[in-house]
């Protein structure tokens, strides 16, 4: 249908799950990628081989995410390589799940900073070239813990809660430049993060769920090419919640 034809898209944590669904359907749709990770792994080549065979310019990054310096030099060779950003959505993320009279220090500061600072981090690298260019599209990968919290998961719920903060008042400060920021907030994904969970925790959480299965990396994906492209050109400081019924 080619929605995104001539736009440049950035997706940090692209090299799998989510990122790489959304960085695959992008390019589907006709935009360049710019994806990053944290080492150019056998999937980080993957996204690059499956990306670049839809016929269009793909380029991998390795950084750290949450490292404020890096990340404003990646934007800055992001620009070089590609000249515009139109579309950014942080994606990178990473769990480290406890409960909290449990949970160490180190496991707090982690998961904000890799899941919401990364988020900071990127968004004050883009914003500027997007106020240049006079519009843009930001999207946050949220999580519904980050609405309704979840038991053993109060960084996770923290960070993710603090995400859908950030993109409503960036919303706020930016809608008169034309840059609309919003989030999607998936429940149970089939990825290799929740592959990992016992089968009677993976059946519990399906029976929790209207429509009995889990999404997949590309159900999230038909959502973020839809807050991506110009169908939502009315649609800011929003959350949208892609949970199958939960």
């Amino acid at each position: 249908m080619g929605l995104l034809k001539g736009k440049i898209a950035l997706v940090t944590g692209a090299s799998r799950g989510i990122g790489k669904a959304i960085a695959i359907k992008f390019a589907q749709e006709g935009a360049d990628i710019a994806f990053t990770a944290r080492s150019e792994s056998e999937h980080f080549l993957d996204t690059v081989a499956q990306v670049t065979a839809l016929g269009v310019r793909c380029k991998g990054y390795t950084s750290d995410a949450s490292d404020f310096k890096q990340t404003h030099e990646l934007v800055e060779q992001v620009m070089a390589d590609f000249g515009r950003i139109d579309i950014l959505v942080n994606n990178a993320g990473v769990t480290r799940d406890g409960l909290l009279m449990r949970m160490s220090e180190e496991q707090w500061d982690e998961i904000l900073s890799v899941n919401l600072k990364s988020a900071f981090n990127f968004t004050h690298a883009v914003v500027p070239v997007m106020a240049r260019q006079r519009g843009g599209s930001i999207i946050n990968m949220t999580s519904i813990v980050g609405i309704s919290g979840n038991a053993g998961q109060c960084n996770y719920a923290a960070s993710k809660a603090g995400m859908i903060g950030l993109a409503k008042s960036i919303a706020k400060e930016m809608g008169s430049r034309g840059i609309r920021v919003n989030c999607i907030a998936p429940g149970f994904v089939e990825t290799e993060m929740t592959g990992v969970l016992p089968e009677e925790v993976r059946q519990g959480w399906i029976k929790m769920i209207a429509l009995r299965r889990p999404a997949t990396p590309e159900d999230i994906a038909n959502v973020a090419l839809f807050l991506g492209s110009d169908l939502s050109g009315y649609v800011t400081a929003q959350t949208i919640v892609v949970d199958g019924g939960m």
